[in-house]
């Protein structure tokens, strides 16, 4: 046999790639190196115990067959392990391990010389070496207790973060687990929390960090054969803060990691925080033990926030910032963009931005131009609660009366009239349309909006209050 193991190896990465995506191959199989073939065995040197028992787990029907193509039947794999000791000068340990009876070479039996013990804990976060007191929190400043607008839709999780803030550890609420929908305000919470903690506790050592950080960290740590040092860096923490866990889905090696620095810092009394875009009944691809531990503390939603608390919100930001609008345009902000507090945000320094660089006036006018060009997806699906007050106004109601059970027949129309343009200019189900309109059912708004299409077809008059309200909206 007059072929390289390099050329064989180089071969078989032609067929893997076309088998695993770019990702998985630069993770685990770029770093492999081909170092002997003899005797139709091919020798592929792998970084450490943990990368070849991936390598078997996920990809030995793969490398079987790719072996085979290039060696005939009697093609054969064996590994060679690289053991590092970080603290000597001398050449890696190499261990051999055939593919042949997996299970029993799960975890072989090797005696290695090892010696850890003089190994600097390695900060992920900033350079190798540092000590605990040296680990920079990765907090935000400005996503503080003093910034958070208190509302229904937040009060559980706020206040369970402020008893955390004030006794790390020492409540029941331990982990606490945040959840909700995009720009909700779950990043933003979990900060503060932290950032009460250190002001209170200097002496703690606080973290924050993103799933996907911990994951890739994590890779980092199995490429270099140092889990162990990563392991115990968090191991370390007084206080974790964890943003986004259902990313951890699917990652069952990173869940495992994660659940050894849990188990750790919940044994040893330390705060564990986590977010979460939804409940841990809902987590699917997270280990059911994982999932255990994340209902042993509280569980706290952070839901759509209320008209009020919007507005609250975009003045709080106004103040923050010392400028003033209009009252109009900031109720049309708050209408508008309902179910994202990181967008409504963004709107108004958009709309900020667009008056001063066109040295226009900010109004009402320029806030829906600016509007439709912010949200393309959503500009030409105005908030039902929008609708109503447009409604309201034009009618001359409150719109307490209008979500009220009163069959006036001046009342009954207006409510009909917002049920028509809920339905035609939202994607909201009839259900949440009669919900919003003092909870009717959904046929009594299929009834409202086939009424308004008939007096649309034989009454002069009200055709030309659809026509002056759907101007109103904006509705092009």
């Amino acid at each position: 046999m007059n072929k390289t193991c390099e050329h064989v190896w180089t071969e078989c990465i032609k067929v893997i790639k076309d088998n695993v995506t770019m990702q998985g191959f630069k993770t685990w199989f770029e770093p492999i190196r081909p170092i002997k073939l003899e005797n139709y065995i091919l020798t592929i040197q792998v970084p450490s115990q943990f990368f070849y028992e991936w390598l078997e787990e996920h990809y030995i029907d793969l490398l079987k067959s790719t072996i085979k193509k290039e060696l005939g039947k009697e093609g054969r794999l064996e590994y060679s392990i690289v053991m590092e000791n970080s603290t000597s000068t001398s050449k890696p340990y190499t261990v051999k391990i055939p593919t042949t009876n997996r299970r029993a070479l799960k975890n072989p039996a090797v005696n290695i010389p090892l010696d850890h013990s003089s190994t600097p804990i390695k900060n992920p976060f900033i350079v190798p070496g540092l000590k605990k007191i040296n680990v920079d929190s990765q907090l935000n400043p400005n996503y503080s207790f003093e910034n958070f607008i208190e509302g229904d839709c937040n009060r559980l999780a706020r206040s369970a973060g402020y008893a955390v803030a004030n006794k790390p550890g020492g409540t029941s609420f331990n982990p606490l687990l945040i959840y909700g929908g995009v720009g909700l305000g779950k990043t933003h919470l979990t900060h503060a929390i932290g950032i009460e903690i250190k002001n209170k506790f200097p002496q703690k050592t606080v973290l924050y960090v993103s799933s996907e950080k911990f994951t890739h960290q994590f890779v980092d740590s199995i490429r270099n054969n140092n889990q162990n040092d990563f392991i115990h860096f968090y191991q370390m923490m007084d206080v974790l803060i964890i943003d986004d866990v259902q990313f951890f889905a699917g990652k069952e090696k990173t869940q495992d990691a994660f659940f050894t620095v849990f188990n750790h810092l919940h044994q040893s009394g330390n705060q564990i925080i986590l977010t979460s875009d939804k409940p841990p009944v809902e987590m699917q691809g997270m280990e059911q033990r994982l999932l255990s531990r994340f209902k042993w503390g509280l569980s706290a939603d952070l839901q759509i926030p209320g008209l009020e608390t919007r507005i609250a919100i975009l003045e709080k930001k106004m103040y923050a910032d010392g400028i003033e609008l209009p009252k109009e345009v900031i109720e049309y902000l708050a209408y508008s963009i309902s179910t994202n507090i990181r967008e409504l945000e963004g709107a108004l320094i958009s709309l900020i931005a667009q008056a001063s660089l066109n040295k226009k006036e900010v109004n009402l006018d320029l806030a829906k131009q600016m509007i439709d060009k912010f949200v393309k997806n959503t500009a030409r699906e105005v908030s039902i609660d929008y609708i109503q007050k447009v409604v309201c106004d034009y009618f001359d109601l409150p719109i307490e009366l209008l979500k009220s059970k009163t069959r006036k027949r001046e009342v009954v129309q207006a409510r009909q009239i917002a049920m028509y343009f809920a339905k035609k200019m939202t994607k909201s189900s009839l259900a949440n349309i009669g919900m919003h309109c003092g909870g009717k059912d959904h046929a009594t708004v299929l009834h409202a909006c086939r009424t308004v299409n008939n007096l649309h077809e034989t009454d002069k008059q009200f055709r030309r209050y659809l026509e002056d309200l759907e101007k109103k909206l904006s509705i092009q």
